[in-house]
């Protein structure tokens, strides 16, 4: 956020699922708990009601006052998750996504992709336990891999990727060229 701080923009920093105290309730039900805490339907449906209430509650009072919302993660996340990698069709989970959002759609997403490996060696790395969807098995985070590549080709002008393995900064300097050249701010 210093980025867009430095660059006079007024922004929000939120995330999903949580953004809210009732989706950071939620949150906790999602993310712990065994792999087959929930069947794909009750995720979804737990999924919505987190993000509705972030929306209503976060993100649109923000977008009112102007200011700009960097969310880490949002509605392509279910698509992904839910759709590609737990095989729910696609056409129901965007007719749900419709009904959540209504007409609010991100002006830029951002997709961090890197090899399913490289993701596994840096969940092992990090301090902490992995949550209950990073212990699903390589097949599932291919299928999701697959679903986010999927949602930029559908829709490039929305949609850009970046390569997500080099080292932090290197990838930070990408997003920040992306968002530039994207939304037309001077964020270097």
């Amino acid at each position: 956020m210093t980025s867009l701080d430095g660059a006079g923009i007024a922004a929000r920093r939120t995330r999903e699922p949580g953004g809210s105290p009732g989706a950071e309730a939620i949150r906790e039900l999602l993310l712990g708990g065994v792999n087959d805490r929930w069947d794909a339907w009750s995720e979804v449906f737990l999924f919505c009601a987190a993000r509705r209430d972030h929306v209503a509650t976060v993100i649109e009072p923000a977008l009112a006052r102007g200011e700009w919302v960097v969310c880490d993660r949002f509605a392509d996340s279910t698509l992904a998750y839910q759709g590609y990698g737990r095989g729910l069709p696609l056409a129901g989970l965007l007719q749900l996504q419709r009904l959540t959002l209504g007409p609010l759609t991100p002006d830029l997403t951002l997709i961090l992709d890197l090899p399913v490996e490289t993701g596994f060696a840096r969940i092992a790395a990090r301090p902490g336990s992995a949550d209950r969807f990073e212990r699903l098995d390589r097949d599932f985070h291919e299928r999701l891999r697959q679903g986010f590549l999927d949602t930029a080709a559908k829709e490039p002008g929305r949609c850009a990727v970046v390569d997500a393995s080099g080292e932090v900064e290197a990838v930070h300097a990408v997003m920040l060229g992306a968002i530039s050249a994207r939304l037309g701010v001077n964020l270097g």
